[in-house]
């Protein structure tokens, strides 16, 4: 562990960090209310505030397995300091919003994994990654997009084979229902793996500088100023991202939006119990080409899909060396 901070710069840095977070819910609110608001269940600005209520309240449901996993699992937390914490934290706010500018539904999530391990590069060269833990994201990284590709089209096959001896009216007004409910668990899903990100993130920073004594856990004012901070930017939405993730991929009925959305939140579930920081972008983006795809093949704009694939495979590196190249600024600065 490097030289303590002073607490102006400690508190600097937290405050970047959940900057971080309001930039995370406000480039994924897309994620959480797209299927809901293009198939014209809720208008987006009563979409923000039912998904931003339930990014707040997720802590409540979940453990803390994914903030353990940033905090010690990408890497070494011994290497940390403020300049490693400082140049992850910019590798991820410029990579997100580059493509929230651009309109591509990139990782918030691994754009953050990306800046942390380029920062730890920088400082302490390869032997500063926790292989198993990147491992266990990187494998994420297909298989959430899959898992969720797989439940959605699952789920319309059996929610078709259920409904069809009612009417195309019955059919959708029940599902119009039952989207409130599938939109709910989603943005649970979503608050409960985002946020835990940038608590790592905090987390790592405060014990680095002993400030969580010799154990490394995360404090409860860390976990509300997180969830706060999501929900904030929740509230503040992504339209741009909205209209790729809900409208340009495929078109969706209320039905269709129903099994993308408890696809996508099954898989949030099953990761964040498991403490795998996956990323939400990916996988609701999987269940909504599921849903196309088991209409038909045709009915998924293929093309759109694959420049978001683009954009998911070099989120990663980009944070990296965006992250690498501000830790020797700001060494270079320092010195």
């Amino acid at each position: 562990m490097d030289v303590a901070l002073g607490l102006p710069v400690l508190v600097g840095l937290i405050a970047v960090a959940l900057l971080f977070d309001f930039l995370n819910g406000l480039h994924d609110a897309a994620n959480s209310i797209a299927t809901i608001v293009s198939t014209r269940v809720l208008r987006p600005q009563y979409a923000v505030f039912w998904a931003a209520f339930f990014n707040f309240v997720a802590f409540m449901v979940f453990g803390l397995h994914v903030a353990q996993t940033i905090g010690t699992g990408i890497i070494d937390p011994a290497i940390v300091d403020a300049q490693v914490i400082f140049a992850a934290l910019v590798g991820a706010i410029v990579w997100n919003l580059v493509t929230w500018a651009l309109g591509i539904p990139s990782s918030s999530s691994h754009a953050l994994i990306g800046g942390l391990f380029g920062a730890g590069v920088a400082k302490a060269g390869l032997s500063a990654a926790v292989w198993s833990g990147l491992s266990k994201t990187v494998i994420a990284i297909v298989l959430s997009p899959l898992v969720g590709f797989l439940l959605a089209m699952v789920l319309v096959a059996i929610v078709s084979w259920a409904s069809v001896r009612s009417t195309p009216f019955a059919v959708d007004r029940a599902f119009r229902i039952l989207q409130f409910a599938s939109a709910s668990l989603y943005s649970l899903g979503h608050g409960g793996n985002d946020a835990q990100k940038t608590m790592g993130i905090i987390a790592v920073l405060l014990y680095s500088q002993g400030q969580l004594g010799g154990e490394f856990f995360v404090p409860f004012w860390v976990v509300l100023s997180c969830q706060a901070a999501m929900a904030m930017g929740t509230l503040m939405g992504g339209w741009r991202i909205v209209r790729t993730m809900g409208l340009r991929i495929t078109k969706l009925t209320p039905m269709q939006g129903f099994c993308a959305e408890t696809g996508g939140a099954a898989t949030l579930f099953m990761a964040t119990f498991l403490g795998v920081p996956v990323s939400t972008t990916h996988t609701i983006t999987g269940a909504i080409v599921g849903v196309g795809a088991a209409r038909r093949l045709s009915a998924v704009r293929w093309n759109v899909a694959s420049s978001i694939v683009y954009a998911w495979v070099i989120t990663m590196p980009a944070s990296a060396i965006v992250a690498a190249l501000s830790w020797w600024a700001v060494k270079i600065f320092v010195r």
